[in-house]
């Protein structure tokens, strides 16, 4: 018996070892690396924009209001680049009144009121920018419209008659998603409109100039942000 147990320790002596070696060994496994999100600005956006214009004009008074509208676009992007195309039309309440005395002939001297309103504004507009991941900064410029329209008031009768103005515009703005598809932007934009002549040619208008800051919301179609290991 005595020789059979110092056998046993003897074989389980020189089987620890083996055993502690093949316990021993596990296999590495590599953190897996965090996932990095990337802003991708091109596709297609739909969204809505308001803000206030103010008449760039030496005297008084001098139309202001403000405006309400959608927008559309769609964007282009090449490394932090994007460049693009925008389209806004908006309903407005822009205008100014002013009331004088003139002269009506076979009534002599009479009070008269007259009311210029811009009733409904737009652009389409290119834009190019730079883009700092979620974060676009941008110029943009192009078409500018209005819906104008000129009121006379005197002696209880109002004659009212109503032009489209055409003319350009430029600005700046910046934008940022606050969400996966949706961002916000704040924007700025000078507008020179022609001038118009109204009431067949009676009175005819000079250049309307605007200065009008504005922000938006924009829901982007398809999804904008791309996981970069």
């Amino acid at each position: 018996m005595k020789k059979v147990l110092l056998a046993s320790a003897c074989l389980f002596a020189l089987a620890a070892p083996a055993s502690a070696a093949d316990l021993a060994a596990r296999p590495y496994t590599k953190a897996p690396v965090a996932v990095a999100s990337v802003y991708n600005w091109t596709g297609f956006y739909l969204g809505i924009v308001g803000g206030g214009a103010w008449e760039n004009a030496s005297g008084d008074p001098k139309m202001k209001g403000g405006f309400v509208g959608g927008t559309a676009g769609y964007n282009w992007q090449t490394g932090n680049v994007v460049f693009g195309i925008e389209a806004d039309g908006a309903w407005a309440d822009v205008s100014a009144t002013a009331t004088g005395a003139t002269v009506v002939p076979g009534f002599g001297v009479v009070t008269a009121t007259a009311t210029s309103k811009t009733d409904a504004m737009g652009t389409v507009r290119g834009r190019i920018g730079y883009a700092v991941n979620q974060v676009l900064f941008y110029g943009t410029g192009g078409y500018a419209w209005i819906d104008n329209k000129i009121s006379l008031s005197a002696l209880g009768v109002t004659a009212s008659d109503s032009k489209w103005h055409s003319g350009w515009t430029v600005g700046a703005g910046v934008e940022a998603f606050f969400a996966p598809q949706w961002s916000v932007k704040g924007e700025y934009l000078y507008r020179s409109l022609g001038g118009e002549t109204y009431f067949s040619g009676a009175l005819p208008t000079g250049t309307l100039n605007f200065h009008t800051v504005q922000v938006g919301v924009n829901y982007h179609f398809g999804g904008p942000v791309v996981a970069k290991y």
